[in-house]
């Protein structure tokens, strides 16, 4: 996935960022900001939306409020947002499964992406890793592959849930590399990671800023990094299409939404701080420390990123035949 002409200029950032607050409902907020996480505690989601909720906080004066609202890949905290009042206290950092993925995984889907939220700005951008538990004899792509040949089935691999970005990932490993690996779901990826560490599952895809501490600790093993270019984090560590599959750019990402009908001058206010926020130079080197690109995108760019992302999984999905449970 590449962002050409999605990072926001800085006469854009500037704009939005200094756009007066008190054009807004100036009495707003006066109470704390619920910032709904639509997965479990611990994993890249989670990580990346507590850092844009202490910017709304440390802005506006008001806690920031997480609440972590896991199941069915997301779609569960992301329906909630959706049909929460659109009063500017309910907000939601999404990813590529709750709003790029599910669109197309779920026939019955609570939500509807682009009519159901006021979508923010598009927070950032995290590479992945395939680690493998150390006791796979495999330690780049190609023996992975060539293991998963000879012994059809036997390798498997945990995810997030079935559909979400991890199960995704894999599923478009096999399909190109021509394997034939199980899916073991989980819920959530602290747990799918903690599956991984205890030999449970042989193999995982994930963002960087969970799996990195583990694999320094030499208790994972990288073998191949997602993203078309390689990590700075991690420079060994060679990409997808450098190991043999032609075309595997893939980057999680996250987004932030209120929902549908929320003031407009509210969602620039947010958009404002959150982008100011996270492009401040302490911000943006802890997100580069966890191999995360911070963005900010005005909310037409991120709408318009989106389509596009939908799109994309939509043809994923159905080379895949992934079905939710």
């Amino acid at each position: 996935m590449r962002t050409t002409g999605l990072t926001l200029a800085l006469g854009v950032v500037t704009a939005v960022a200094l756009a007066e607050p008190c054009a807004a409902q100036p009495s707003w907020p006066v109470k704390p900001v619920r910032v709904v996480i639509p997965f479990p505690p611990g994993g890249p989601t989670d990580i990346v939306g507590r850092a844009a909720a202490r910017k709304i906080e440390e802005a506006f004066g008001q806690p920031a409020v997480i609440e972590n609202r896991g199941g069915a890949g997301g779609t569960v905290g992301a329906e909630f947002v959706a049909r929460s009042p659109a009063d500017g206290y309910t907000l939601i950092v999404g990813s590529l499964s709750t709003h790029g993925i599910s669109p197309s995984l779920y026939p019955k889907l609570g939500y509807d992406v682009i009519r159901d939220f006021s979508h923010v700005t598009l927070l950032a951008l995290v590479d992945n890793f395939l680690v493998v538990h150390p006791r796979v004899p495999a330690r780049n792509l190609k023996e992975l592959i060539d293991y998963a040949r000879r012994n059809p089935g036997k390798l498997n691999f945990g995810s997030v849930g079935v559909g979400g970005a991890s199960h995704l990932m894999a599923e478009m490993v096999n399909s190109m590399a021509g394997i034939r690996t199980v899916h073991v779901p989980y819920k959530g990826a602290a747990p799918a990671t903690a599956a991984l560490l205890g030999g449970e599952v042989d193999f995982f895809l994930s963002g960087i800023p969970a799996l990195l501490p583990h694999v320094k600790a030499g208790r994972l093993r990288a073998i191949a990094n997602t993203h078309s270019r390689r990590s700075s984090l991690a420079p060994d560590v060679p990409t997808m299409i450098e190991s043999g599959l032609p075309g595997y750019d893939v980057s999680t990402w996250y987004v932030m939404s209120a929902p549908a009908g929320t003031p407009r001058e509210i969602v620039n206010r947010v958009n404002g701080v959150v982008v100011k926020g996270l492009r401040s130079p302490e911000t943006l080197e802890s997100f580069a420390q966890m191999g995360a690109e911070v963005m900010g995108t005005t909310p037409e760019q991120t709408v318009e990123f989106l389509r596009g992302e939908i799109a994309k999984w939509a043809k994923v999905v159905k080379a895949s035949g992934a079905k939710p449970e």
